[in-house]
């Protein structure tokens, strides 16, 4: 088959052990990134399979009926940037396997990078050292703050779990399944979102970004945290209604944010308000990358390819194009 990969940055997938997979495949990798429609109509034109990381092109209807050649979309996890309607209707098969049972290490240690980063102001300290300055400020322990997770699902548990290590005491605010969930796991619970942000001291996101959580998080509830407290989001930045994380750093309610994900990516801005902050810890999405994770979910979107090709696809999402397949 002919196969097209997106948005590999770093053209890092060939170098991945799980890559051999394609061989025998007409491969063809991508390494910049590319939203005009125009331009992606004419990279795949002649794409059979077309693999896509995480959510970092959006595939949409104006594009999907200018590929009559695509048969296949291979990912992984969630796809609200795939239009799932037009595939079907074009007979485009979507595969993405969604892991229930493979939680995302990689984004769990990363959260805890920028906590301790956030925390110890550890980017500002090593500019001012590199400056010729000599510690500029004094910073934050961990040892038996609260540790609030909003969103208590297969990356929260593991946040929650390593804050054991630091001492901290986790405060868990979800759906009633997932707080009862974290009960069972010998986790507090908030008694309401109210009481959850006031309380806390590190807040860390972890949610799929759907209609129901976007937007979930709200300017009011920003400005119940402390002045001391420090956000972290290395999930979605929707989740956090437009504007209101820099309006509350603003206002000094929490006082830190350290944040791996933004409305519009790649960010190239280098004006964004969050990248101007001295409050504020940014990294360009680098929760999930790493290259374990890599091997991790490649195999599985290679996998998908092979079985399409042997005529037995996986993990389809869209079951209905099965009838309709070109």
């Amino acid at each position: 088959m002919k196969v097209s990969i997106l948005d590999d940055y770093f053209d890092t997938l060939r170098t991945l052990d799980c890559f051999g997979k394609l061989a025998g495949h007409d491969v063809t990798i991508w390494n910049d990134h590319v939203q005009d429609v125009d331009a992606l109509a004419e990279r795949l034109r002649d794409t059979e399979a077309l693999v896509l990381i995480r959510e970092r092109t959006q595939i949409r209807t104006p594009l999907l009926e200018r590929l009559p050649k695509l048969k296949l979309i291979s990912q992984r996890s969630v796809y609200p940037h795939i239009d799932i309607d037009a595939c079907t209707r074009l007979g485009i098969v979507v595969s993405s396997g969604q892991h229930a049972d493979t939680p995302s290490y990689a984004t769990a240690e990363f959260t805890w990078g920028l906590i301790l980063a956030a925390m110890r102001a550890i980017p500002q300290q090593m500019a001012a050292l590199k400056a010729g300055k000599w510690q500029i400020g004094v910073g934050h322990s961990l040892h038996h703050k609260t540790l609030s997770i909003y969103g208590y699902g297969r990356i929260g548990r593991i946040v929650a779990n390593y804050g054991r290590a630091f001492g901290m005491n986790a405060l868990v605010w979800a759906r009633e399944p997932a707080m009862a969930k974290a009960r069972a796991d010998g986790y507090a619970t908030a008694a309401s979102k109210a009481a959850f942000f006031e309380q806390c001291d590190v807040l860390s996101l972890h949610m799929r970004l759907v209609d129901a959580t976007r937007g979930i998080v709200k300017a009011e509830d920003l400005a119940r945290m402390k002045p001391t407290a420090l956000l972290v989001n290395t999930s979605r930045a929707p989740l956090i209604e437009p504007n209101a994380l820099v309006h509350a750093l603003r206002a000094g309610r929490p006082g830190m944010a350290a944040v791996d994900v933004y409305e519009k990516e790649p960010l190239r801005d280098v004006n964004d308000p969050l990248l101007t902050m001295d409050n504020v810890v940014c990294t360009p999405h680098l929760g999930y990358v790493s290259r374990d994770e890599y091997e991790i979910q490649f195999t599985d979107i290679f996998d998908q390819i092979l079985a399409y090709a042997a005529g037995t696809p996986t993990n389809v999402v869209n079951p209905d194009v099965m009838s309709r397949r070109r």
